[in-house]
């Protein structure tokens, strides 16, 4: 039964990320628009959550992370999300908090304590080679360009990736890439350290955020030649380990930007009661007033669509589902939140005089990356034709 009463140790953990995000890591965001996120300015950043003990909430104890289920990290990513540097700082940003929970998930022991081990420390960084410019694959993988085989003992993939989050300074790469023998369905994970032969960053891709460590780049894959000991799980089930990363990965993403959607949210109606107009605040206005309440209902809708996915993952179930609901629902309600903030703002909402307008701006991609709206909606109409 799903119960929506924190316990102790639940609003402990909040207050304490919550307390963290306040006093260490908003006072580092810097007036107007901030530089793009360094690795020595990350490492800063980590360097204070390690010193909190908030680091790596989503990985288990084990490996230095903080052993939180899907609810308690719903609690610690909400709270991160506040500012647009939390998930950095406490190394639960993505691609890496994605490819962290695959690690734990399908590599082998020795491949976790050579690749995730690093990653939970916040010593390394990471990418995940899978979508490809046109003709390739993008929201249909089955359309993957970039292929593999076997020579020898070891493996040959050559293709060509876009959009790759964190390629530019990551230590290394899962690469997707399917059979050059053309079997259908049949895709495999690679790992590759980025600086093998064969491997370049082709372009960075100018994208709107500024926040994701190492931006995003057009990267190719020039006859990268792996050892058998590269390939993460079993030849042949890339797709099916697509799927145990992304389900948990877009929830993720709804948790953080439910954070920066309440940051706006907050400004904006502390705005709205100070700020006057008409012989009165704005908030004594109905059409301000109006736009509030409409933040207020998308945010607690947008929880409770968090909280439900969280609770059924933590059931173990795969929950493909309840994540793209959720998805679907928070990256829409909460885009919302931010538009509505910026109006409530007026011209301080265009400017950088708050985060506001950056926030808003870096969280138009929601509604893309992880799957489009529109692909989740096809993907629960084809459920709901087959009965």
């Amino acid at each position: 039964m799903i119960s929506f009463d924190l316990t102790d140790d639940q609003k402990h953990l909040h207050d304490r990320v919550r307390g963290f995000i306040q006093e260490k890591i908003i006072p580092l965001e810097e007036p107007g628009l901030p530089r793009q996120i360094d690795d020595a300015f990350r490492q800063e950043l980590i360097a204070l959550a390690k010193d909190a003990g908030l680091l790596s909430p989503h990985v288990p104890k084990a490996f230095g992370g903080m052993g939180l289920n899907h609810v308690d990290m719903s609690i610690a990513f909400m709270a991160a999300g506040y500012s647009l540097l939390g998930p950095v700082a406490m190394n639960c940003a993505a691609p890496d908090e994605g490819n962290m929970n695959l690690l734990y998930k399908v590599a082998t022991d020795e491949q976790k304590e050579r690749w995730l081990r690093p990653l939970a420390a916040g010593d390394a960084r990471s990418c995940f080679a899978m979508t490809e410019p046109a003709p390739g694959a993008g929201s249909d993988p089955s359309l993957m360009q970039t292929t593999y085989r076997k020579d020898g003992n070891e493996f040959v993939i050559s293709g060509r990736k876009w959009l790759i989050t964190g390629a530019h300074g990551a230590g290394f790469a899962i690469i997707m890439a399917r059979p050059e023998s053309g079997e259908e369905g049949a895709a495999t994970m690679f790992f590759a350290d980025m600086d093998t032969a064969g491997i370049e960053i082709v372009r960075d891709v100018a994208t709107v955020d500024r926040t994701f460590t190492g931006g995003h780049a057009e990267v190719e894959f020039k006859d990268v030649r792996v050892p058998e000991s590269a390939i993460l799980g079993e030849e042949g089930q890339g797709f099916r380990y697509a799927q145990v990363r992304l389900a948990p990965a877009r929830l993720t993403h709804c948790m953080r930007w439910w954070g920066a959607a309440k940051r706006c949210h907050d400004i904006a109606t502390d705005y709205a009661r100070t700020r006057m107009a008409f012989g009165k605040s704005l908030m004594e206005h109905e059409g301000v007033g109006f736009l509030t309440a409409d933040n207020e209902i998308d945010l607690h809708l947008s929880q409770l669509s968090i909280w439900h996915t969280a609770w059924t993952l933590d059931q173990g179930k795969r929950a493909g589902r309840e994540s793209s609901l959720a998805k679907v629902a928070c990256s829409e309600a909460l885009d919302r939140v931010a538009d509505r903030s910026q109006q409530i703002l007026g011209g301080m909402g265009v400017s950088h005089d708050t985060v506001v307008a950056q926030i808003a701006t870096e969280m138009r991609g929601f509604r893309i990356y992880d799957g489009p709206s529109e692909v989740h909606r096809w993907s629960l109409a084809r459920r709901l034709a087959r009965g």
